[in-house]
């Protein structure tokens, strides 16, 4: 008996040290900084956004197809039926989610970068505004974050304004994915749709439209401060139409996010570029970012690049229902004056040279 007793003993002290061991390891292993918890909240709130963009509209539409053909059938069936009796939603406006723009993810999203929003003139409430984004990028960072999410202050830079975004209308047909465009204040890049918010929402709406579109984003590479603007006059057009003043922006940094392999003008991969942007809306671009587990690896996430968006002084346009030729033309002339304006006084701030010129095609 005392045998057994002596070897329960035995058993225990050294369950006991194993376990004294364990912890005293378990202790000394370094734990996480506070630095490091934010880097990873941080490259996680950014992937989220990448796969979001890139892939929820068609794993959406893939998933429901999917589910037409299984016990499930009823599901796919029913949103359908709702998505064609809310067909036009996108173009009246959307479904703005105010808890969706403050979401704490993006106030992550915008520290990775980091996005910063400068104000340099204000905005009265008592106009509608149409403000141009430049330059286009790859995925339009400075664009979403500033006019889509509240994490930069926009709200509380302009009080009273309320900020729009425009994308490709065919986003708006993909399943869920409309849900989450809608949600966050995006509308599609139509005739209809911005009139509607410059219209038929009172004042203080601002609609802003990247103009440089996929056009822009075949030349979009580090270094380049070169814009499709000379023959974009529509959205002159539209601002005469409904009175709406024009304020153009300039994302600094934008450009740097990524690296692209860019095709001579001429060559075989640029036609096809070409011509796939017009069939499609948006142009096909070979173009790659940091991984996942470093930022020396490559993958198709942005790098680490600070954007600073600065908001200029907005242009004063009359209201014309049919404007003319000779009129668009003026208004334009004196926006790209305000651009480049806005462009020479603030280049050598964010990381441009004094040599730096913006070239506009």
């Amino acid at each position: 008996m005392k045998t057994i007793i002596a070897a329960c003993s035995q058993n225990l002290s050294g369950s006991r040290a194993s376990i004294q061991t364990a912890l005293r390891t378990l202790l000394a292993v370094p734990w996480p900084s506070q630095r490091d918890v934010r880097a990873t909240l941080q490259l996680l709130a950014v992937l989220q956004w990448v796969l979001s963009f890139l892939l929820l509209g068609t794993v959406s539409l893939l998933l429901l197809t999917y589910l037409l053909f299984t016990s499930l059938w009823l599901i796919p069936v029913l949103y359908l039926a709702w998505i064609i009796f809310d067909w036009d939603t996108p173009e009246k406006g959307g479904r703005r989610l105010p808890c969706l723009r403050r979401w704490t993810v993006w106030k992550h999203f915008r520290d990775y970068f980091p996005v910063k929003l400068v104000k340099t003139h204000d905005l009265s409430p008592s106009h509608n505004y149409i403000i141009g984004s430049h330059p286009h990028g790859i995925l339009c960072v400075g664009a979403f974050c500033n006019f889509i999410t509240g994490s930069t202050g926009f709200e509380e830079l302009f009080p009273g304004i309320r900020s729009f975004l425009t994308t490709l209308a065919g986003n708006f047909r993909l399943p869920l994915f409309r849900e989450y465009l809608m949600s966050g204040g995006l509308c599609p890049v139509t005739r209809r749709a911005i009139g509607y918010l410059l219209s038929q929402k009172g004042t203080g709406n601002a609609v802003a439209i990247v103009i440089g579109g996929a056009a822009e984003s075949l030349s979009c590479r580090p270094g380049v401060t070169t814009l499709i603007l000379k023959n974009r006059k529509g959205f002159v057009r539209m601002a005469l139409r409904h009175g709406a003043f024009l304020v153009p922006s300039f994302s600094f940094g934008e450009n740097d996010l990524f690296r692209q392999v860019v095709f001579e003008e001429g060559s075989w991969m640029r036609s096809i570029q070409r011509r796939f942007q017009k069939m499609m809306g948006f142009a096909p671009c070979l173009f790659y970012g940091r991984g996942l587990t470093s930022s020396q690896s490559r993958g198709f996430l942005p790098y680490a690049r600070p954007i600073t968006t600065v908001v200029g002084e907005p242009v004063a346009v009359p209201k014309v229902e049919n404007p003319s030729r000779e009129l668009v033309d003026r208004y334009h002339e004196l926006y790209i004056r305000a651009l480049l304006k806005l462009f020479n006084e603030n280049k050598t701030k964010y990381g441009l040279s004094e040599s730096d010129e913006l070239h506009i095609l």
